[in-house]
């Protein structure tokens, strides 16, 4: 009884913040908006008319295409980062690099992805560059695209991933690299044996959180993807502020939901944070 006393704080506040509203939205899901009336009636329309309606499922795709993109890019970029920090990087100066790559978190989200936004437009300094250097005649604009979209979670999530895999190989006990090296192993072979499968877990760690925080977002892909190509997420806002549709809006949140709670699964194994 002592510890559910104890206990009973957070679930309390779990169930009041996080399931409560959960239920209300599965639901809405559940309901259908005709004209300005509610109809209360329970039915699984929302989610036939996600399938017929071509544009919603475009912007799920749209959105798992982003994700899987950014994902895989800042894994490619923040490994090496992680890996010259842990091992090239004197101890000394680690905890002054480790505070240079997590200044992006401590920004506004909003006033980085405008400051992509001057940066990538038809005025901003890649273009005046190009120009500069004779590469286009013309200025030229990556500002409300997917590329612009791709490039503003990339600058946010690769030191994400940093940290968790930083965290990971900073972990990883000295003994197994010199006992490969005594069995012969060279660096190579020992990064690809030894070092890389042990720090899986960090890099799925990192990319699940990348995942979960990239599909979610509104704010990035609005002011740096334009409306050209809308993601789900930006969906679900235009049912909410252009048609006030709680109930397509909630199923989509549901469907949003469902994906991301596919990919815990199917990352579950690797996603064990004593591992770090």
């Amino acid at each position: 009884m002592r510890a559910w006393g104890f206990l009973f704080p957070a679930l309390a506040w779990t169930a009041a913040f996080f399931v409560l509203p959960l239920l209300i939205m599965a639901v809405y899901s559940l309901w259908k908006r005709v004209g300005s009336k509610l109809i209360t009636d329970v039915s699984l329309g929302n989610y036939e008319a996600f399938f017929a309606k071509s544009f919603l499922l475009q912007s799920l795709i749209n959105s798992l295409e982003v994700t899987v993109l950014v994902t895989f890019i800042s894994i490619v970029l923040a490994y090496p980062f992680a890996y010259i920090l842990a091992e090239k990087v004197p101890e000394r100066w680690q905890r002054i690099a480790l505070i240079m790559a997590i200044l992006p978190f401590w920004t506004s989200y909003l006033v980085r992805s405008y400051s992509w936004l001057l940066v990538l437009s038809e005025g901003g300094i890649i273009s005046n560059f190009l120009l500069d250097i004779g590469l286009t005649a013309e200025p030229v604009s990556f500002a409300n695209s997917r590329t612009a979209t791709v490039i503003g979670f990339v600058h946010f999530f690769v030191m994400l991933l940093t940290l968790t895999i930083y965290a990971n190989l900073k972990q990883l006990p000295k003994n197994y690299r010199r006992a490969a090296a005594d069995l012969g192993a060279g660096p190579i072979r020992t990064f690809v044996y030894i070092v890389f499968p042990l720090t899986l877990p960090g890099i799925m760690v990192g990319a699940f959180l990348t995942f979960v925080l990239c599909i979610g977002d509104y704010i990035t892909p609005a002011i740096l993807g334009g409306k050209r190509e809308l993601l789900l997420p930006q969906t679900i806002m235009l049912q909410i502020e252009r048609r006030s549709d709680f109930p397509t809006a909630s199923a989509l949140a549901m469907i949003l939901m469902l994906v991301v709670s596919m990919v815990y699964l199917a990352c579950a194994r690797w996603l064990k944070l004593d591992r770090l």
